[in-house]
């Protein structure tokens, strides 16, 4: 545990330009780690999430050069081409990332081999039924943990994939970019077309990376298709977009401390992420995309992004809007604080099964900073509503061990009369380590 003091600030300005996206740099290593030669990943961000992905295809047998130190930052992947994975002699360990786990038993399911995968506390409760029922239709024999009382299923997982599995015909019930993309890594080794159908549409990450990779992939509404057993071609470099995720802190902190301006360089762009930008200028936030391209990987957009200080006004989120930035609620809660008027959250269920709990990791900081912030409903259908400009203040404050609630509790105490002390801020190393000293180069 590494407690943190933090001191009100006064104002946030310059222009910075962060680490890559973790979800795509996750999908790079895995689609590169599927080809026969070499890619260059530029921007490789070196947060935990990404390092353990890194480390399960190492043991895998793929050879991964790192240079993560300096501003240049890349690897340089040697992949092995599709189902030549070696099986490792030891059970692999992926900390607490739920996007490695559940993209990597979308591999194995093609894998003729057996093997055990291991996690750390957190993820151990997160579920996993959601993704192991669609891939044993598809073939993989898969065990997991469970628990006497629930239906529900749980790492550790033990997978016995096969070179060829079934293509399927799928309508997922929870919308998960995670599960599509397990599918979608199975449906790379089918002989036959597999069809997935999203009850709502979830981040493209995965589909732009294939693409790329010259994958049989095809969209049409809220349907994609992927035909089976074709090779993958690298496209031989991939430059990694800044993390949205990540830059949302920043956009948060920047729009409710006065006399902030800031630009956040080459940040991604793609429209199913573009979720935490269209409510903050439903909010009334000064926000503004200066510049967009398509350089970056697998054909995602980026841009430069510029926000400055703003009045915002309530915003009510929708369960049709979750999708689109589920990662970003947290630090939205506290945007809701400092806006004026009643700010409303639906659909927010599966905040329950992230890393911690988080309605429950940010109404208690919330509170205990003064905010006026209820959750109304029942554990099938719940609601957050906050009451803002009441004003925060500073006091003693809980990470639950979780990044995200960390950060967003973080921007609030620089926002908030007086100090605060965080319990622990190790946390924040799983997605993004260099957010405190990036941070404080900006504060003013």
């Amino acid at each position: 545990m590494k407690p943190f003091l933090v001191q009100p600030a006064s104002a946030i300005l310059g222009r910075l330009i962060l680490p890559g996206d973790k979800s795509i740099a996750s999908r790079a290593v895995i689609l590169s780690s599927l080809v026969t030669g070499s890619t260059l990943v530029e921007n490789f961000p070196s947060n935990q999430d990404c390092l353990y992905t890194v480390g399960a295809f190492r043991k895998l047998g793929v050879q991964i050069k790192s240079c993560l130190k300096t501003k240049n930052r890349y690897l340089e992947i040697f992949g092995r081409g599709l189902g030549a994975l070696k099986k490792p002699e030891l059970p692999l360990f992926v900390g607490d990332s739920g996007t490695t786990l559940r993209l990597l038993l979308g591999v194995l399911t093609g894998c003729d081999f057996r093997i055990k995968i291991i996690t750390a506390k957190s993820l151990a409760k997160r579920p996993m039924l959601r993704v192991t029922a669609p891939l044993r239709m598809m073939g993989a024999n898969i065990a997991c943990r469970r628990l006497a009382s629930q239906k529900e299923e749980y790492p550790p997982i033990v997978i016995q994939g096969n070179s060829s599995p079934r293509a399927i015909n799928y309508k997922m019930t929870v919308a998960s970019a995670q599960v599509k993309s397990a599918i979608l890594l199975a449906g790379l080794k089918a002989k036959g077309i597999t069809k997935i159908t999203e009850p709502l549409a979830t981040r493209d990450h995965t589909e732009r990376m294939l693409k790329f990779f010259k994958a049989d992939i095809k969209t049409k509404g809220k349907a994609i298709f992927i035909k089976g057993d074709k090779e993958l071609h690298s496209p031989g470099k991939i430059y990694l977009p800044a993390d949205i995720s990540s830059a949302s802190f920043f956009m948060v902190l920047a729009a409710i401390l006065p006399r902030s301006k800031i630009v956040i360089k080459k940040v991604s762009l793609n429209t199913s992420r573009l979720g935490i930008v269209r409510a903050l200028r439903g909010m009334g936030a000064n926000i503004t995309i200066i510049s967009r391209s398509f350089k970056a990987a697998g054909l995602e957009p980026l841009g430069d992004i510029k926000i400055g200080s703003s009045n915002l006004k309530a915003i009510r989120i929708t369960k049709k809007d979750i999708p689109s930035l589920i990662d970003e609620l947290p630090i939205l809660m506290v945007a809701a604080c400092f806006a004026k008027g009643k700010s409303v959250f639906e659909g927010i269920e599966e905040l329950r099964v992230k890393e911690t709990d988080r309605i429950n990791s940010m109404c208690c900081n919330l509170k205990r900073m003064g905010a006026d912030i209820k959750v109304q409903g029942n554990k099938a259908k719940e609601i957050i509503v906050i009451r803002g400009l009441r004003g925060l203040k500073g006091c003693s404050l809980k990470s639950f061990g979780d990044h995200r609630t960390a950060m967003s509790i973080v921007v609030a105490a620089l926002a908030a009369s007086g100090k605060s002390l965080l319990d622990d801020v190790s946390c924040i190393n799983k997605s993004f380590p260099e957010f405190l000293p990036i941070l404080k180069g900006l504060l003013r």
